[in-house]
This record gives C-alpha cells, sequence and structure tokens, in this order.
C-alpha cells in the first residue's frame, strides 16, 4: 500500500497549497496552518469516500434492494447528514470545541508524569509491523464501539438521542451519519479519550475512522446481501445490521441481554461472545415501534429531526 499512501500524499499536498493554504492566511489563520494540513487529510478522505459511495456501494443497491420503493425525501436528509460529516465540518466544530479541552488535559497529566498507554507495545514487534499495530486498534476500537452501542440503547436519556438514528424507515448507504449531533459528540469524546490513552498514532486514527465510516455505510445499504453461514460470523454484512435496525427485533428482543440484537458495528465476536448475535437470514422493515403503533414524530428533516432529539431528552416529545 506504499503507492497509496504516496499518491494520497501528494494529493493532500496538493489541495492544501492550492486552497486551505491561500484560504487561510487571507483569514489570518496561519498559525494553524498545521490543523489545516490534517483538515485537509480529513476532507481529502472524505471525499473518497463518498466516490467509493457513488461508484460503488450506490450500483449495488440498484443490483438488489430490499425496498423497491424508498422515501427520496428522507434519504435526501441522510445524504445532508453525510455530506456534514465526511466533508470535515463537524470536525472543524470539533478543532475549536473539543479539541483545546483534550489538548490541555493530556497536557496537564503529561507534565504531572502520567504518560498515555502504547497499547501495540505490550507485544514485542509490533511497532516494527504497521499493519498489525493497526489492525491491533482496529479490534480495540471495535469492541469499545461494541459497549458504546449497547449504551446507547440501554441507558434511556442515550436512546433517546439515538433513536433518530432508528427511525429511518428507508435504511440506504447515506443513513450511517444520520443521528443528533449531542449524541455524536458523546461518541466523539470517548472515542478521542481512548484512542489517545492507548496510543493511536494520528495518521493509525484517521485509517481506523475512514475504514469503519465505510464499512458501516455498507452496513447500511438497502441491499439484499449476506456474507453466508461462514462470512457472517467474520465481519457485520448488511443483512446482520438490518436486523438490529429492524422493528420490534433490533432494538427490543425478548430474552436478549438488555434487549436487542447485533450491535456489532465491525465484528460480529462481540455480539457472539455476549450473547447478542442472530444470524436469522431476514430482512425486516426498519424503524422503531412506537413510530408505527403510536405514531411518533422523530422529524422529517434535519433541524426537526434535531430539535425533537433534544425534547425527547428533556421529556417533553
Amino acid at each position: 500500500m506504499e503507492w497509496f499512501s504516496i499518491l494520497f500524499t501528494d494529493a493532500q499536498g496538493w489541495l492544501f497549497e492550492t486552497l486551505l493554504q491561500v484560504a487561510m492566511f487571507e483569514l489570518g489563520l496561519a498559525n494553524f496552518l498545521v490543523d489545516g494540513y490534517t483538515a485537509t487529510g480529513w476532507l481529502l478522505v472524505g471525499i473518497l469516500q463518498l466516490l467509493v459511495l457513488l461508484g460503488l456501494i450506490g450500483p449495488l443497491e440498484r443490483w438488489r434492494p430490499v425496498q423497491a420503493q424508498l422515501d427520496t425525501a428522507a434519504v435526501r436528509t441522510d445524504v445532508l447528514y453525510t455530506l456534514i460529516h465526511r466533508l470535515g465540518l463537524i470536525r472543524l466544530v470539533f478543532f475549536f470545541t473539543l479539541d483545546p479541552l483534550f489538548d490541555h488535559v493530556f497536557g496537564v497529566l503529561r507534565v504531572a508524569g502520567l504518560q498515555t498507554w502504547q497499547l501495540d507495545q505490550l507485544w514485542p514487534g509490533v511497532t516494527d509491523l504497521p499493519w498489525v499495530s493497526l489492525l491491533v486498534y482496529l479490534v480495540v476500537l471495535d469492541a469499545l464501539s461494541y459497549w458504546v452501542h449497547r449504551g446507547q440503547h440501554q441507558w434511556e436519556w442515550w436512546w433517546h438521542l439515538h433513536a433518530l438514528h432508528h427511525a429511518q424507515r428507508s435504511l440506504t448507504m447515506w443513513s450511517d451519519n444520520r443521528s443528533h449531533l449531542l449524541d455524536d459528540v458523546i461518541g466523539a469524546v470517548i472515542f478521542a479519550a481512548v484512542a489517545q490513552l492507548i496510543g493511536i498514532a494520528p495518521g493509525q486514527f484517521v485509517a481506523i475512522v475512514a475504514f469503519t465510516q465505510l464499512s458501516e455505510s455498507f452496513q447500511h445499504a438497502n441491499l439484499r446481501l449476506w456474507f453466508g453461514a461462514v462470512g457472517e460470523r467474520l465481519w457485520v454484512s448488511p443483512r446482520f445490521h438490518r436486523l438490529h435496525h429492524a422493528i420490534g427485533i433490533g432494538h427490543e428482543s425478548p430474552g436478549k441481554p438488555m434487549g436487542g440484537c447485533n450491535f456489532g458495528v465491525l465484528l460480529p465476536w462481540w455480539d457472539m461472545l455476549v450473547g447478542t448475535a442472530n444470524f436469522e437470514l431476514r430482512f425486516d422493515a426498519t424503524g422503531v415501534r412506537d413510530q408505527v403503533e403510536q405514531g411518533r414524530d422523530y422529524g422529517s428533516g434535519f433541524w426537526a429531526q434535531q430539535w425533537l432529539g433534544l425534547k425527547r431528552l428533556a421529556g417533553r416529545a
């Protein structure tokens, strides 16, 4: 993959020097050029992800869709969520809010003599094998993702935010980023803190996040696809994850610990270990039970969805 790394670095440098660097000088932000270069990398990753969505996953959805008829207005809103996340707007907000706080906190800890933990150094020789190191961190963060996801369903206050993600009746490749912004902030704080604590290098973190996002977009696709008896137990498929979004199944399966099934983000291993995996070969309708049976409104546009999420959190919707 060295050729890809070189190509990506060249493209990042060209994009930064041609567009962002000029704009930053004009706006008097020359002190943030290093951060601007990093932001250019995130932007380029997002552009590449969008190209994969449009060029590969989109045609797959048209080839074997689960739902022939989709709510096009709802899908357009999901596209907006995807653009906001993948083109770096969320990262920009974090840069001016959360990043300075994290830098301060970890700076204080280092001054106090408390160093972050280099997880990949526990095994001799792993740090000399970048791909092995990357896989170690990928598995660790995926395990964390499983338990964060369980929390989003188990804790009622968190579910009031996360329910927006599940309220999409027309699940597509654009639905991964459909979430409440406060839910995003909570998740970002948890993952950024853990990533720094266990010593993930910035480049590795970008690669893991980018790969995870792309895989999640594929898993949310309106695609009638499963990976076979063995493959389903190695990687989360569109079928596996769609069952997690199924009405009355994914969030509230009878007899399952904490209710629901298929919480895994990349790997179904955690569901298998804990007993929350469901490997039935079925493609059910998606949504939330109270949305269907009681007509609860989760909003039809971006701002309505965000506002109603806050009202649910306050117990007023």
